[in-house]
C-alpha cells in the first residue's frame, strides 16, 4: 500500500472506484498527433450543442481551456453546472472531487462526465473515510469529541463531505474558511475542529485570520497511532489539522521568496493559502485562485510579480497581461499531474462518445452520501457576507 493507503496503480490502468484516480479508460483515445482534434472537438460539441455543458477548471491546459463554456474553480464551476439544468451532460475538465460535487448539485437527470478518470487529486486522497473515522473513534476516547466540530476543505472526497454532514460539521473553500471556522467554533462551548485534509490551510487560517496561537494547532498523522498525538494534546488543542497537502502548493519554498527579493527590490509575492505557512509569512499577498487573478487584473503595468500557484494558471496570466512581469515562485516547472491528465484527446473522446450516444466515465454519487455532503454544503451556502469560491 502507498503512503496514502491507496493501491499502487500505473497511471491510467486499474479500478479503485473508492479512490480520487486510478481508473482505466475504457476506450481507445484518438492519438495525440492528430492534427485533427481541434476541429474534432469543435465538431462534436457543436453536434451535442445545448445537450452538452463543459467546465473548465482554471488548472486545466490551453487546449482544453478553449473549449470550456465557463471557467473557474470547483465550487464556482459546480454551481454554474447546477444553473444549467437544460444540460444534459456536463462535461467536468478538472479532477475527480470537482466532479463528485457537480453531481451532487445538479439534478437527477443530468449527467456527468469526467474525461479522464485517473484524473484525481492527491490532496483529497490524503484523507480516506476509514482514516476519519478510525480519528474520529480516537477523538472519542480521548474524551473531546463531543467538543469537535469537522470542517472540510472543498478540496476533498464526498465521502468526506458526507461524514461533516452528519457530524455536525461543514464544508469550505480558500475564500470563505475563515468564515467557516468562526462558524464552527461557535456551534459548541470551548470548540475544537478537526480540519480536513489540507493543514496548510487550516493552519494559515486559523492563525493569521483567527488570532490562534501556532502551539494551540496540532497535526494528526493517520498513518501513525492515535494520529501521532497523546490525549493530553489533542485536549488542549484548538485545531486538529490532517496531515494532508496539495502536491503543487506545497512545493513553494521560502528560500525562493528571498532569492527572488533579491534580485527584484520591488517584487509582489502572491500565493495561495495552501502554501506553507513559511512561505505565507513571506508573501505579501495570499489569497484563493480567484482572488490571484483579481489581483493580477487590477495590478498597476510595470508591476513585478512572482506568484505561488498552479503553473498553467500563472501561465495564461503572464500571457494575458503582458504589461507586467509575472514569474513562478519555483526553480522547477511544476504542473498539478493529475489535473494535466485531462488533455485533449480524452475531451475528444468524452465528447464524441456522447455524440455516438455513450455516456462515458460518468460520475455519481450514492443517494445517501449526497444528502449528507449536501448538509455540508448547505451549511456552508448559509455562512453570512463571504464569496464562496475557491
Amino acid at each position: 500500500m502507498s503512503i496514502v493507503d491507496l493501491p499502487l496503480l500505473p497511471l491510467g490502468k486499474g479500478r479503485d472506484l473508492d479512490a480520487e484516480r486510478g481508473v482505466e479508460c475504457p476506450g481507445d483515445l484518438p492519438a495525440a498527433s492528430d492534427p485533427t482534434l481541434v476541429e474534432r472537438a469543435r465538431a462534436a460539441k457543436e453536434a451535442l450543442g445545448e445537450r452538452v455543458f463543459v467546465l473548465g477548471h482554471h488548472y486545466q491546459r490551453d487546449e482544453v481551456i478553449q473549449f470550456a463554456d465557463v471557467t473557474g474553480d470547483s465550487f464556482k464551476l459546480a454551481r454554474d453546472a447546477a444553473a444549467r439544468p437544460d444540460a444534459e451532460f456536463i462535461v467536468f475538465c478538472g479532477v475527480h472531487f470537482m466532479a463528485e460535487s457537480a453531481d451532487i448539485l445538479t439534478s437527477p437527470a443530468q449527467q456527468v462526465v469526467l474525461p479522464d478518470l485517473a484524473a484525481g487529486c492527491s490532496m483529497a486522497d490524503m484523507a480516506r473515510l476509514r482514516q476519519v473515522e478510525d480519528a474520529w473513534d480516537a477523538m472519542a476516547d480521548a474524551g473531546i469529541q463531543d467538543g469537535v466540530v469537522p470542517v472540510t476543505y472543498m478540496n476533498s472526497s464526498a465521502d468526506i463531505k458526507a461524514f461533516c454532514g452528519r457530524n455536525g460539521g461543514v464544508v469550505c473553500t480558500s475564500s470563505n474558511a475563515d468564515v467557516a471556522l468562526d462558524w464552527a467554533f461557535g456551534q459548541k462551548p470551548d470548540s475544537k475542529i478537526l480540519f480536513l485534509p489540507d493543514q496548510h490551510l487550516g493552519r494559515n487560517t486559523a492563525v493569521l485570520q483567527m488570532g490562534i496561537a501556532l502551539d494551540e494547532c496540532v497535526v494528526w498523522d493517520p498513518l501513525q497511532p492515535g494520529g501521532g498525538l497523546t490525549a493530553e494534546e489533542l485536549q488542549r488543542a484548538r485545531m486538529i489539522l490532517w496531515k494532508g497537502h496539495c502536491s503543487v502548493h506545497g512545493r513553494f519554498s521560502e528560500d525562493v521568496v528571498d532569492e527572488l527579493r533579491a534580485k527584484h527590490p520591488d517584487i509582489n509575492v502572491l500565493v495561495h493559502p495552501e502554501c506553507k505557512h513559511e512561505v505565507v509569512l513571506k508573501a505579501d499577498l495570499v489569497g484563493s485562485t480567484e482572488f490571484i487573478i483579481k489581483t493580477i487584473e487590477a495590478a498597476e503595468p510595470g508591476t513585478v510579480w512572482a506568484i505561488g500557484t498552479e503553473l498553467n494558471l500563472v501561465k495564461r496570466l503572464a500571457d494575458a497581461h503582458p504589461d507586467k512581469t509575472i514569474v513562478f515562485l519555483d526553480r522547477n516547472v511544476c504542473y498539478c499531474s493529475t489535473m494535466n491528465r485531462i488533455d485533449l484527446p480524452h475531451l475528444v473522446w468524452a465528447l464524441e462518445s456522447l455524440v455516438a450516444g455513450e455516456v462515458v466515465n460518468r460520475i455519481t454519487v450514492d443517494p445517501e452520501t449526497e444528502a449528507d455532503a449536501l448538509l455540508a454544503l448547505q451549511r456552508m451556502l448559509d455562512l453570512p457576507g463571504k464569496s464562496h469560491r475557491d
